[in-house]
């Protein structure tokens, strides 16, 4: 007999976790989507086996529901389901990438006798909507279950073993926890790479070649404040208490930093230096087959190359005679702290080793793949 699990939500995530989670073939797929193009695109690549009529329908009929919608949606559609019926032993998630709100919400459908594990698989892709989804997104990713004090072992160990397809590393965590953590390596780094891009832009005006110098580090440290703006509006305001934490210490770090100028001290300034990059180093790789964590990557691979005609789609045909697909090409002007003029970007760690092998053993004195 089948698993129904039934999908709220055909964008990128919900999307590719239904094609994760076709590789069981046990699993019949009932996906439902506000718009109905979406659900018939993901009926039609074969992610969803049914398409439901509606949300209620999708889970009245689900042994797994999993919401894949905005944390905002997801809590709107929790209460009017409080007036559906789920099947007695009915397992429902989320994806959402903040907990708490969420976790407050389910409360009530717990008070009926449903069964709620919070979840955020933490990948992600430079792309959007259900077009955009891959069976292998979430491969070698952390995924993030919070249970809350009433779920069982038993119920936790059922949702584990249906992600398994997904090939992710899942981890059980407090919902506070989840927050705080993704509040320093996530969100608040969202809110600082913001605020540097509106440093740059209130300075260009007096220096206006300053934006041309951007292009270099400055671009690739920035990269995180061109996501979606209506995604990290709400997720600021979701995880508002654990960000002003963050901010405060950031604060009180700034102060200690503008101090540290002051006194102009060579080896208070070393130390600063020499501190951070030691922590840094420790970090791990993804080179290293690091699990990918809580921030969207691009996976760059840096290449110096001499300025001939022919050279970069020299490299893009070895590439592609490789069938490997890349998801960005460009070439680097300001390089004071960026390696190689030419940096390609992959879709994953795994395509972006393959990359570099194949390259390196194509080069030769035109190239150097760093």
């Amino acid at each position: 007999m089948k698993t129904t699990v039934s999908i709220i939500g055909l964008g990128l995530i919900g999307g590719s976790l239904g094609l994760a989670l076709k590789r069981n073939p046990d699993v019949h797929l009932v996906g439902f989507d506000r718009s109905y193009a979406t659900a018939d695109e993901a009926f039609r690549r074969g992610i969803i086996d049914t398409i439901a009529p509606s949300a209620k329908s999708a889970c009245e009929q689900a042994d797994f529901v999993i919401f894949a919608t905005p944390v905002n949606t997801t809590v709107a559609i929790f209460e009017e389901a409080l007036e559906w019926t789920f099947k007695e032993h009915a397992i429902v998630t989320d994806t959402g990438s903040t907990k708490k709100p969420i976790m407050d919400a389910a409360v009530a459908l717990q008070e009926k006798g449903i069964t709620f594990i919070g979840g955020h698989p933490m990948a992600g892709s430079h792309k959007s909507g259900v077009s955009a989804a891959m069976e292998h997104l979430f491969e070698n990713a952390y995924y993030i279950l919070t249970p809350s004090k009433t779920t069982t072992e038993h119920q936790i160990t059922l949702l584990e073993t249906l992600l398994e397809t997904t090939k992710a590393k899942l981890i059980v965590l407090q919902a506070e926890e989840h927050d705080r953590m993704t509040a320093i390596i996530s969100h608040f780094p969202h809110l600082v790479a913001s605020s540097l891009v509106g440093r740059l832009a209130a300075q260009e005006e007096q220096q206006p070649f300053v934006k041309r110098l951007a292009a270099g580090g400055f671009r690739d440290l920035t990269r995180i404040a061109s996501a979606d703006p209506v995604m990290w509006r709400d997720i600021t305001i979701q995880n508002r208490d654990e960000l002003l934490t963050q901010v405060d210490g950031w604060l009180d770090q700034m102060n200690t930093i503008r101090s540290m100028l002051v006194e102009n001290n060579p080896d208070q300034i070393f130390d600063f230096f020499s501190q951070a990059k030691t922590y840094r180093d420790k970090l791990p790789s993804t080179y290293e087959g690091a699990v990918q964590g809580a921030l969207y990557m691009t996976f760059d691979l840096h290449i110096d190359i001499p300025d001939h005609p022919g050279i970069i789609s020299e490299i893009t045909k070895i590439l592609a005679d490789a069938d490997i697909s890349l998801t960005n090409i460009r070439i680097v002007e300001t390089r004071t702290d960026v390696y190689g003029i030419l940096v390609i970007s992959f879709q994953s760690a795994a395509e972006r080793k393959r990359a570099r092998q194949v390259l390196a053993q194509a080069t030769d004195y035109s190239m150097h793949v760093l």
